[in-house]
C-alpha cells in the first residue's frame, strides 16, 4: 500500500493513503540501518510503502520512494549530519519581513542558494507591508528589483491586513509547496487565514531580542481547499548549506552561472583571479554588490573537509 507522508514526530508518521485514508506508521527496523546519512530518514512530503505487521498489531513502512528532489539543511542538532526537512516538492516559498523581526539578505541568499541546488523554485513573500514607512518602501522597491533581475518572483503581503494574499493562493494552487522563514514572519498566522479551523499557535516577536519566538515544532503538510499543498516547518534560524563545495557554490547564483565559462580560469573562485569575469560583473554593476557580498560569506562557511 503505497500512501504519502503527511507529518512526523521522530518515531510516529502521519500518512494518507492514495484513496485518502489517514494513518499512523512507524518504520521498519531494517529501514533505520540502510543508507540513511539524516536525522530524519523519512520526511514530510516522501512516498512510502506500508505494510501491516500483524505480531505487532501495528502498520510499518518498508520502502521509500525515489524522490523527485528535497530540501536539506545542516541539523540544528547535530552539525555533522544533514535533516531533510521536505521532499518532493514543487516550489518553496520564503516568508521575509523588512521589520519585526528583520530578515537579512544573507539568510534570503542561502534559502535561494538551497532551492538552486536542490531544483526548486524560489518565491520570497515580505509580509508585514503595513508596517512600513517610506524607509521600508524603498527597500523593499530595491530588493524586488535586484532579485526579480535574475529570475526571482517577490511579492508583499500583510496577512494581518489580508493584502495581497490572493496572488500567494494563486502561487499555490495546485502545488506542493515548503513554506519557510524565521519564526515571527507569519507562516503560522498565514496558514491560520487559509486554514481558520486549525488555529495553529501564533507568538508575537520577542520584544528583548527582534526575533520571533518558535511555534511550529514539526513539519507537517496540510491539503489546500482549493488544490494543492503546503509543508509548514518550524521557524529556521539559520540555513546551513550541506554537500555544496565552494567550487560549485557560484553554479548556485543565476547571475554567476551565466558568466563562469567567460572567466579565464576553468576553477575561478571569483576572489583574486585575473580575467574574472565575475568580479567584473560586480565592479560595473550587473551584478550586485550585496549578492556578492553573500557569496563570499557563504564560500567562507563552507567546509571542505566533508569533501
Amino acid at each position: 500500500m503505497k500512501a504519502l507522508v503527511y507529518k512526523s514526530t521522530g518515531s510516529w508518521y502521519q500518512l494518507k493513503t492514495e484513496d485518502g485514508k489517514v494513518l499512523q506508521a512507524r518504520i521498519f527496523g531494517k529501514l533505520k540501518l540502510e543508507n540513511i546519512t539524516s536525522t530524519n530518514p523519512i520526511a514530510v512530503g516522501d512516498w512510502v510503502e506500508l505494510e501491516n505487521v500483524e505480531d505487532e498489531g501495528s502498520i510499518m513502512i518498508t520502502k521509500i520512494f525515489e524522490r523527485s528532489n528535497y530540501i536539506n539543511r545542516i541539523s540544528p542538532h547535530n552539525k555533522n549530519m544533514h535533516h531533510i526537512v521536505a521532499a518532493n516538492l514543487n516550489q518553496s516559498l520564503l516568508f521575509a519581513t523588512l521589520k519585526e523581526p528583520k530578515t537579512s539578505l544573507g539568510f534570503i541568499d542561502r534559502f535561494l542558494v538551497i532551492s538552486e541546488a536542490y531544483h526548486v523554485p524560489a518565491i520570497i513573500v515580505f509580509n508585514k507591508c503595513d508596517l512600513w514607512k517610506k524607509k521600508e518602501n524603498d527597500r523593499f522597491e530595491y530588493i524586488k528589483d535586484m532579485y526579480e533581475k535574475i529570475g526571482y518572483k517577490i511579492l508583499q503581503i500583510s496577512v494581518e491586513k489580508q493584502q495581497g494574499l490572493e496572488e500567494v493562493e494563486q502561487i499555490l494552487k495546485n502545488k506542493t509547496t515548503l513554506l519557510s522563514g524565521h519564526s515571527g514572519v507569519g507562516k503560522s498566522s498565514f496558514i491560520n487565514y487559509i486554514f481558520p479551523q486549525l488555529q495553529l499557535k501564533t507568538n508575537e516577536v520577542s520584544g528583548w531580542s527582534g526575533k520571533g519566538m518558535h511555534t511550529t515544532t514539526f513539519a507537517e503538510m496540510f491539503d489546500l481547499p482549493f488544490g494543492g499543498c503546503v509543508i509548514d516547518t518550524p521557524g529556521i534560524r539559520e540555513m546551513g548549506i550541506v554537500d555544496i563545495s565552494k567550487q560549485e557554490l557560484s553554479h548556485y547564483f543565476p547571475e554567476m552561472k551565466t558568466l563562469i565559462q567567460q572567466c579565464q580560469f576553468n576553477n575561478c573562485s571569483h576572489l583574486h583571479e585575473p580575467g574574472c569575469a565575475v568580479k567584473e560583473a560586480v565592479n560595473n554593476g550587473s551584478i550586485s554588490e550585496e549578492r556578492y557580498l553573500s557569496y563570499l560569506n557563504i564560500r567562507d562557511t563552507i567546509d571542505e573537509k566533508s569533501y
